[in-house]
């Protein structure tokens, strides 16, 4: 089985280190990653800059672009062969509900689905890297498991407690849950005392029912939610048809 791999908090991060080094015991792997964090880099593309492939002391690629770009970038040009599976994370935090839109390692899996390929992205619920090595583990475990009996490509985002291994025991099929409105921009100054603003933390859990990704990490299970690209709303489109005549 041949695997490729990138996320989006670079390829220096220890979740894709951790990664790595366990599917390598069970797979040919190859890293393509950005050069530096792209957190919340979502899905985009880079169309006004030429981009360079460096390959570091690890064997890893990097590239100074988003996640997209690596993944993208690997499966048109840099690999001489297609693999049979494309690997995002292990993300520093939870990609869950809404926040799967502005993600940058969904978006590498993203990618990859795109191209026909069965894609998976890993990530912690808390950041911190704590119980890194037993997410590691358990992301190995899923893709050993009988995912290859779904339908193809699939698309699964699957997001990891950070407890020990032996506490990693319930894996459990979710749907996405919802946010509350993110919190609002921080205002500040720069150095000249012009006014900036950063982006205000997400919101709380909104929708975490049962059967939730929020629920299912609330109590420790394993949350893997199989996600689609069509965006198009199908009852809409119906009073749609009609409203246009």
């Amino acid at each position: 089985m041949k695997i490729l791999i990138s996320n989006d908090d670079g390829y220096l991060a220890p979740g894709i280190n951790a990664l790595a080094e366990q599917l390598a015991t069970i797979a040919e792997i190859v890293v393509v990653a950005p050069d530096s964090n792209r957190s919340g880099s979502s899905n985009s593309l880079t169309l006004d800059r030429p981009l360079r492939v460096q390959r570091a002391g690890n064997g890893f690629y990097s590239i100074n672009g988003t996640p997209s770009d690596c993944v993208h970038i690997a499966l048109t040009g840099l690999l001489e062969q297609r693999p049979d599976l494309v690997v995002s994370g292990i993300n520093q935090g939870q990609n869950m509900g809404d926040d799967t839109l502005y993600s940058g390692t969904v978006a590498a899996a993203t990618e990859g689905f795109l191209f026909g390929i069965p894609a998976l992205a890993f990530s912690q619920v808390n950041h911190g890297w704590a119980e890194l090595d037993s997410a590691a583990r358990l992301a190995k475990d899923i893709v050993l498991r009988k995912i290859d009996t779904l339908h193809k490509p699939f698309l699964l985002n699957v997001n990891i407690p950070n407890r020990p291994y032996a506490d990693l025991e319930r894996i459990v099929a979710t749907r996405l849950g919802k946010r509350h409105e993110s919190e609002p921009v921080i205002r500040s100054k720069d150095p000249q005392g012009n006014e900036i603003f950063w982006i205000g933390p997400v919101g709380k859990a909104k929708e975490a029912s049962e059967g939730t990704d929020f629920h299912a990490t609330e109590q420790g299970w394993v949350s893997v939610t199989p996600l689609q690209i069509d965006l198009t709303h199908v009852a809409q489109l119906e009073r749609l048809k009609q409203v246009l005549g």
